[in-house]
């Protein structure tokens, strides 16, 4: 097994990964498709090639969601649907899976258009937008009412509720990424930002589930299914795993979302055929009005804008596993306790896969045969894919369709646009001008 090439003495490859981890990772492939990493104590193996990365996603007995990534986000959300290793994960998607049923999604989608309306009603002719902190701010408002709070809320705690998640996460990629248990422990500005987060996040979820409790109704969310009895042959959820549920969903149905959305403005404002023809479409669609759930099939260019969006830049474009066990991986023997990662930022930007693959193409979608496996991983794949898939893209389509209907957001001069250093891939700085469209 070849090992990446610029390791330094004891800090292996930590710097050329925390600087530019995008491109690290990218320039693996070159190496094989398994390459040894060293970051500072840790070794990793990339996993860089599309069979072995699916591999690895239905083997999940044997490649166990742990490492960097997955151990941070535990010191969050404790071990949750997302977050919890094999032996536990099958019964406790059983219990969380009737959330997420088709059947709830028409109610979803009618909470998540008001949710739409009332953010961009604020909106004004002209206004410049910060993009990602206002896809946060719809993100936040259509997670908490969804899944934990199904009534018009009280939304004057939101903003403290995205800061924190968005601490939070930084908070994980910076662990994730620079594995030194003691830089955790340093009395640091961004290590106490980190823990502030971490304790509101914990009395946010203390207060919704003592309000559900209090309540003792099914109200059509998930806190209602996580709370609901079980018989004797079936037991419920315990507290600590409906904590870590409540923990899971809020991080995981809050910025990828957003960053989707973003990632999808930018890439429709810089490409203004594709802006056309997605104006066009909500026009013949929607005739003025929102969106809703069943518009979903005749937006059929919307959803292939978010597909190619998602396949440029993949919400959680870095993931790690930890081998319970002993096994071969192309051609090589690893140890039981070695640490796995791999990319689906990396994996979506094969040229032998995606031709000319750095290229914003939604057409490249229009034939609706599935890629093949291990080649589109925006959601993660096999026993341990994203739970929440069909929640966050009748989201993001009904948001995407519903703004583009009624605005236009346009490129604001300034630095290029780039991903964040973080393990979600939302864009460091966007800043967009809206145009009411009709409004000259």
């Amino acid at each position: 097994m070849a090992s990446a090439p610029g390791a330094l003495p004891l800090l292996g490859h930590t710097l050329a990964f925390a600087h530019k981890p995008l491109e690290f990772i990218s320039g693996l492939p070159a190496h094989g498709d398994l390459v040894r990493v060293k970051l500072g104590p840790l070794t990793v193996h990339v996993v860089c090639h599309p069979d072995l990365v699916h591999r690895v996603l239905t083997e999940d007995r044997v490649f166990d969601k742990g490492g960097p990534v997955f151990e941070k986000l535990r010191e969050v959300g404790g071990d949750g649907v997302i977050s919890c290793p094999a032996q536990a994960h099958r019964r406790q998607r059983r219990l969380v899976q009737p959330a997420f049923h088709r059947a709830r999604m028409p109610g979803y989608a009618g909470v998540m258009a008001e949710e739409i309306t009332a953010l961009t009603d604020e909106w004004r002719h002209g206004q410049v937008l910060d993009v990602p902190a206002t896809m946060y701010q719809l993100t936040t408002a259509v997670t908490t009412r969804c899944l934990f709070t199904p009534g018009k809320q009280d939304t004057a705690g939101l903003p403290e509720l995205y800061d924190s998640i968005d601490a939070v996460t930084r908070g994980i990629n910076r662990r994730a990424m620079l594995p030194v248990p003691m830089a955790d422990k340093l009395p640091t500005p961004g290590n106490r930002r980190y823990e502030r987060a971490r304790s509101h996040l914990t009395r946010v979820t203390e207060t919704l589930i003592a309000g559900h409790r209090a309540k003792g109704l099914d109200q059509g969310d998930l806190l209602s299914v996580l709370l609901a009895p079980q018989d004797d042959a079936s037991p419920g959820l315990t507290d600590a795993e409906i904590h870590a549920q409540v923990i899971n969903f809020l991080m995981a149905g809050v910025e990828t979302t957003a960053g989707l959305l973003s990632w999808a403005w930018h890439l429709v404002g810089t490409h203004p055929a594709v802006r056309d023809r997605l104006q066009a479409e909500v026009d013949s669609v929607l005739g003025g009005r929102p969106a809703q759930h069943a518009d979903l099939p005749a937006l059929e260019l919307t959803g292939r804008v978010l597909t190619e969006a998602l396949r440029l830049y993949p919400p959680a474009w870095l993931l790690t596993r930890s081998m319970t066990t002993g096994a071969e991986l192309g051609g090589h023997h690893l140890p039981a306790g070695a640490t796995i990662m791999f990319s689906a930022y990396q994996v979506h930007r094969r040229a032998s896969v995606y031709p000319d693959p750095e290229r914003f193409d939604p057409d490249r979608w229009r034939d609706t045969r599935k890629p093949p496996p291990g080649t589109l991983l925006p959601f993660g794949g096999g026993p341990r894919k994203c739970i929440g898939d069909t929640f966050a893209t009748v989201e993001a389509t009904l948001a995407l369709a519903t703004i583009a209907a009624r605005w236009q957001l346009d490129p604001v001069p300034g630095p290029r646009v780039h991903p964040a250093r973080r393990i979600t891939l939302i864009p460091d700085k966007l800043t967009m001008r809206l145009s009411e469209r009709g409004a000259a």
